[in-house]
């Protein structure tokens, strides 16, 4: 895993090999952040990083000086490695959360300027996210949620649907207000 922009660019972690994770390639990762940060001064952002595994998404947010981050994911060698992490590397905004996403998202009443999931692929529940975040209110005026998922599943229906970029096999649905 490589932090490719920020404070931590070209830092490489190396996350222990048995935690169930498919992290986001480096490809796809660059691609998003190119269009986050046209779009947003990151720094100024509260982040909320679904199912958040290793904390790629997390540290890279971390290396570009974003404010507030909370990752959350129920696997606790995926918790502790990027609670340690973030120790180590000084990243104090990182506030990582060992629970259920959607046990999370049903009790939490914070608003984030970007919500960032990153589910299991095979994760039947993919389509509830944006309906549960929408009908929560957990985003900020002018938030953004972005839903990585396998290329050929189809997230368009939603009302908050924008739009759907895509990266080989992942795309990036995005949803606003």
């Amino acid at each position: 895993m490589r932090i490719i922009g920020g404070k931590l660019k070209g830092m490489r972690f190396h996350p222990p090999k048995n935690l169930p994770v498919r992290p986001t390639t480096d490809l796809a990762k660059e691609a998003l952040f190119n269009i986050l940060q046209n779009q947003y001064n990151l720094e100024h952002l509260k982040i909320l990083d679904l199912f958040s595994g290793t904390g790629n998404i997390s540290l890279e947010f971390a290396s570009r000086n974003a404010k507030h981050i909370t990752s959350v994911d129920k696997n606790f060698g995926c918790y502790q490695f990027l609670k340690k992490t973030a120790e180590e590397q000084h990243l104090p905004q990182i506030k990582a959360v060992k629970t259920d996403v959607f046990k999370f998202l049903n009790q939490e009443t914070e608003k984030f300027d970007l919500i960032f999931a990153d589910p299991p692929y095979d994760l039947s529940r993919i389509p509830e996210l944006p309906q549960i975040v929408f009908e929560k209110d957990l985003l900020l005026p002018d938030g953004v949620l972005i839903v990585e998922h396998q290329s050929m599943q189809d997230l368009s229906r939603h009302p908050n649907f924008k739009e759907k970029r895509k990266y080989g096999y992942s795309s990036f649905s995005f949803f606003g207000n």
